[in-house]
């Protein structure tokens, strides 16, 4: 199920499992993976993209070996808020996953995250080479502990209610 509200997708979630969050580029998947009390996200791998059934396969996998209860796609929105065509595509992809994964799916405001991530590998010294081969999970690191962040918000308020 797709969930465009936080508050939905977070009441959707099993307990004790783990999310993953995506970064999906044209070339290439980044895959970050969160821990399963929801509080930090760690880069994982970069899936070379080929069909979309081969990288299904490949998420579906990783899903299963993490124990994964949600999905998270980085929804890149141009800089004035607005979708094009970037986004119609991340909305199709989680469309077709939907159908081969019952899990809650939402999107997270990627703007900006590469850049983020690319500071701070640059600070970490990285070589070109490397920053070039992690950069997208590292992204995807960045978009999946932005939900992370806001979901514990939203713990935070629910506790004080």
């Amino acid at each position: 199920m797709i969930y465009e509200d936080m508050s939905e997708f977070v009441a959707a979630l099993p307990p004790m499992q783990a999310l993953i969050g995506l970064d999906l580029g044209e070339k290439t998947i980044g895959v970050a993976v969160s821990d399963s009390f929801h509080s930090v996200a760690s880069p994982l791998e970069t899936v070379r993209r080929k069909k979309f059934g081969l990288d299904a396969a490949r998420l579906t996998e990783i899903i299963k070996d993490r124990r994964i209860g949600g999905l998270v796609l980085g929804l890149p929105r141009n800089m004035d808020g607005s979708e094009g065509p970037r986004c119609q595509s991340t909305r199709a992809f989680a469309r077709n996953f939907d159908k081969l994964a019952p899990l809650p799916i939402t999107f997270w405001d990627e703007r900006l995250s590469t850049v983020a991530a690319e500071r701070a590998l640059l600070e970490a010294d990285t070589t070109r080479k490397r920053r070039a081969e992690v950069i997208d999970h590292v992204a995807a690191g960045y978009i999946l502990q932005g939900v992370l962040d806001r979901m514990a918000v939203l713990r935070r308020q629910g506790d004080q209610e």
